[in-house]
């Protein structure tokens, strides 16, 4: 009988980490991916092959997609799948920062039901469980309950700011940004920032651990269109993210999409 899919995540986790932080100490390979994708490390590579091979060993059944890996399709027809980013952040693993993450989750028909997101320089464990709850180092983690969007601190690009996204108003908020997309979604699981934003497409495997510990401490979490996140999609891809304290989301999407 196996044990639970959280033990499972925890454990790879951290030994990602143990992995990552070996690279992220000396010299290490960088690529640039190209077409706009950023930069490959071998830390990156060597992280992925180590997560696909045990938890596919553990967990034969279930679909596979990582950014790291080609896609295969197959996992279409899975009714459960492992979405994968190895470090998330990888622009500042290269510039020897600390705020990279490796972010797991377990996707069932298209919803997030467990999730781990791991930064090891900080020794910041974050975890969630669907309909059960979200923790940091294991303590239970609750969103702001802020409800007024004026001074909220909000994690989001600087592009994000440009008038042409808000045509109900640029919101007067206090802009701040992290570069781990699962970073800052846990940081608002975590109450430490009211909200977190971007208006890209995302990339599934950078928000759905972060999405699932968010929306699990109480966040509302949708795509910029307001829809409810969804994985496993053929595109692999969301149309933006939207995550904050109740009272904020409403007010932010109200200045996106110009309905108030």
């Amino acid at each position: 009988m196996p044990g639970s899919d959280l033990a499972l995540l925890v454990d790879v986790a951290r030994s990602a980490g143990e992995i990552a932080c070996r690279h992220w100490q000396e010299d290490h390979a960088v690529w640039d991916k190209g077409a706009g994708q950023g930069p490959v490390t071998e830390a990156d590579l060597e992280v992925d092959c180590m997560l696909e091979d045990r938890l596919l060993k553990a967990r034969p059944s279930y679909g596979w997609m990582s950014e790291e890996s080609a896609d295969n399709t197959a996992r279409l027809k899975c009714e459960r799948v492992f979405v994968v980013d190895p470090i998330d952040g990888t622009r500042a693993f290269t510039e020897g920062q600390k705020t990279w993450a490796h972010s797991l989750a377990v996707v069932e028909d298209g919803v997030a039901v467990t999730a781990v997101v791991y930064l090891p320089l900080l020794d910041k464990l974050y975890t969630a469980e669907r309909d059960v709850g979200a923790w940091l180092n294991g303590e239970p983690i609750r969103a702001s309950d802020r409800t007024d969007v004026r001074g909220a601190e909000v994690l989001m690009a600087r592009a994000a700011m440009e008038p042409h996204h808000w045509p109900g108003g640029v919101p007067d908020l206090k802009r701040r940004f992290r570069s781990s997309l699962a970073y800052r979604l846990a940081l608002v699981g975590e109450g430490r920032f009211d909200g977190m934003l971007t208006l890209r497409e995302s990339w599934e495997w950078d928000i759905a651990a972060g999405g699932l510990i968010a929306a699990e401490a109480g966040a509302l979490v949708t795509d910029r269109i307001g829809r409810p996140l969804a994985f496993n999609s053929l595109t692999r891809m969301s149309v933006g993210v939207v995550c904050a304290a109740p009272g904020v989301h409403t007010a932010l999407m109200a200045g996106l999409t110009g309905r108030g």
